[in-house]
């Protein structure tokens, strides 16, 4: 099963694959970011999202895409993107029939680490080692969203 996770952001959108046979037999794809620049127009970097994420979705062709939930930030400025963002990102999923799996941060937490309130240098560590990769993934956004996609793979059931 190929899996694409996304952790959603206006100015940085995290994606990852993988690719999972079971829970003890995940590996990467391949991972990395979606920018936008603060230059251009919100309907445009929300374009660049779609678009990329189109393409991320067509050349692998993920079973199951996980996006993390909403949670609440310190302003409302920053929600509201995330907010727009997300927003891009399930319209883009749902346009290319993938299932489509959701996540808060807790659970996240909980499904790579037994604690849900790791802290970000525990989640790396748990990503780097359920991929078996010899560094964390950089920048923590793509970290970000392969933890989601190995979220979903400890979460679903096999076989």
């Amino acid at each position: 099963m190929i899996i694409l996770g996304i952790d959603p952001g206006l100015s940085l959108t995290g994606w990852g694959v993988v690719e999972a046979c079971s829970r003890d037999k995940i590996s990467l794809i391949e991972y990395g970011c979606v920018k936008t620049m603060p230059a251009f127009s919100l309907i445009e970097r929300l374009q660049k999202i779609h678009l990329e994420l189109q393409f991320i979705i067509s050349k692998y062709r993920p079973e199951a895409v996980a996006v993390e939930e909403l949670f609440f930030f310190k302003t409302s400025k920053s929600i509201t993107y995330v907010g727009q963002s997300r927003g891009a990102i399930l319209l883009t999923v749902s346009m290319s029939n993938i299932a489509l799996f959701e996540y808060n941060p807790k659970v996240v937490k909980l499904a790579l680490t037994g604690y849900g309130s790791a802290d970000k240098y525990q989640m790396q560590h748990m990503v780097k080692t359920f991929l078996k990769l010899k560094k964390v993934p950089k920048p923590d956004d793509a970290a970000d969203a392969l933890a989601m996609a190995i979220c979903h793979v400890n979460t679903i059931r096999w076989g």
